[in-house]
């Protein structure tokens, strides 16, 4: 079994976290479960500054790797489809842009499953990137849509016995 644990980045202004951004991520870094044998960022500024907190608060070792096939190259595309649907869910945003949902949870997929692809039997990672591409890559990755993540939150997927399912973060 290997567990990612994705999770949206804290509040933020701009790439840059907010001072609240920076409270929020050390309450939730006090409550993450270790051990993590990955940490991944998306790249962007307010995901690295996210997961460099939680990185220390669960006292991992591990470098920070950035992933940028886990960020979107059409988040133009992202926000119309969000004001077209009027919701950040991504089912309504299907709706909206097919084409986009469809495209992109496939690329965003599979870069996640990169990351699987990387970690050892028994493996984790946490994972901070954005919504609502957290959410496509699941969908990408286990046919599931997935509840909006509010910042700071997210879900686990997890690989085991050739099967990848999703479960909420307890």
């Amino acid at each position: 079994m290997k567990t990612v644990e994705l999770r949206r980045h804290t509040d933020n202004d701009g790439d840059r976290l907010t001072a609240a951004g920076v409270a929020a991520a050390e309450e939730i870094g006090s409550r993450l479960s270790p051990p993590y044998d990955v940490f991944v960022s998306t790249g962007a500024d307010r995901a690295t500054q996210t997961l460099q907190i939680w990185r220390s608060a669960v006292g991992g070792q591990a470098p920070i790797e950035d992933h940028t096939g886990l960020r979107s190259r059409h988040e133009d595309r992202w926000r119309e489809a969000y004001t077209a649907a009027g919701s950040g869910e991504l089912a309504r945003m299907n709706e909206a842009d097919p084409a986009l949902v469809r495209d992109d949870s496939a690329t965003l997929a599979a870069a996640l499953r990169g990351v699987f692809d990387r970690l050892p039997e028994g493996g984790r990672a946490l994972v901070v990137g954005h919504s609502p591409t957290n959410e496509a890559a699941v969908l990408g990755l286990v046919g599931e849509f997935v509840e909006p993540m509010d910042k700071g939150a997210g879900v686990l997927v997890i690989h085991d016995a050739g099967r990848f399912r999703v479960q909420p973060v307890a």
